[in-house]
C-alpha cells in the first residue's frame, strides 16, 4: 500500500501541530517550512482553509486521497453526522486501534506491526492496516510477537484508561473495541465540518 514517506517535521510545521507525534523540530521552528516560512503570510482563502483541514486529517491518520474519499462517501451515505462518522471510521482502522492501545508509539509504527503480521483480530492474523475493527472485536499481539522490544517499550507506562471505547487486558496483551468513539472523546484537533463543506463543493 502506498503511504507518505516524506519529511514528517515539514508537514507538522505546515500545520503548526505535532500530528505525527512529539517533534523536537516543531518546538524549535514553530513556523511553516520554506524560505519565507517565518515571514508574514497571506491569509488563506476559505477554500484553502478547508483543503488544509482535509490534508491534516489525511496525514494524521496516514490515509491517501482515494482511501480518504472512499471513507467520506461511505460516511455521507450512512446515518448520522457525516463529519463525525468519518472520524469514527478513521478511528476504527486497525492501525489506529493498535496505536490507541499503546502497542506502537506512532500510527506509522502501528501500520508496520500490522503489515508484518504481528497483530491478530479475534485470534486471527490480519495484515491489512485499513481493516475496519467492529465493536466487540479483540485486537491483540500474535503469541510469538509478544516479546518484541518495540511493543514492550511502547506499552511501558502507557495509560490505557484514556480511551473510553477501548478495554485493555494486560494478561493477554489485547484490547477490546467496545464501540465507536463519540466525537467528544476523539482527541485529534480536526474540524471535520470543514472537510464536509470541501467535498460538498466538488
Amino acid at each position: 500500500m502506498a503511504r507518505y514517506i516524506g519529511p514528517k517535521s515539514r508537514i507538522a510545521r505546515r500545520f503548526g501541530e505535532a500530528i505525527f507525534g512529539p517533534d523536537k523540530v516543531l518546538s524549535r521552528r514553530n513556523f511553516p517550512p520554506g524560505q519565507h516560512g517565518n515571514s508574514r503570510r497571506r491569509k488563506s482563502s476559505e477554500y484553502g482553509v478547508m483543503l488544509a483541514e482535509k490534508q491534516k486529517a489525511k496525514y494524521t491518520y496516514g490515509v491517501l486521497e482515494r482511501q480518504f474519499r472512499n471513507l467520506f462517501d461511505r460516511a455521507a451515505a450512512s446515518s448520522g453526522i457525516t463529519g463525525e462518522v468519518l472520524l469514527q471510521m478513521l478511528e476504527s482502522r486497525l492501525d489506529n486501534v493498535v496505536y490507541r492501545l499503546g502497542l506502537a508509539p506512532t500510527r506509522a509504527a502501528a501500520r508496520q506491526l500490522v503489515s508484518h503480521r504481528h497483530i491478530v483480530v479475534d485470534g486471527q492474523v490480519v495484515n491489512i492496516a485499513s481493516y475496519s475493527v467492529k465493536p466487540g472485536q479483540i485486537v491483540g499481539v500474535r503469541e510469538k510477537s509478544k516479546s518484541l522490544e518495540v511493543i514492550a517499550d511502547s506499552l511501558a507506562g502507557f495509560n490505557h484508561s484514556k480511551y473510553a471505547w477501548l478495554e485493555w487486558d494486560e494478561s493477554i496483551m489485547a484490547g477490546k473495541f467496545l464501540h465507536r468513539p463519540e466525537r467528544a472523546d476523539i482527541p485529534e484537533n480536526i474540524r471535520e465540518q470543514l472537510i464536509v463543506e470541501l467535498y460538498s463543493k466538488n
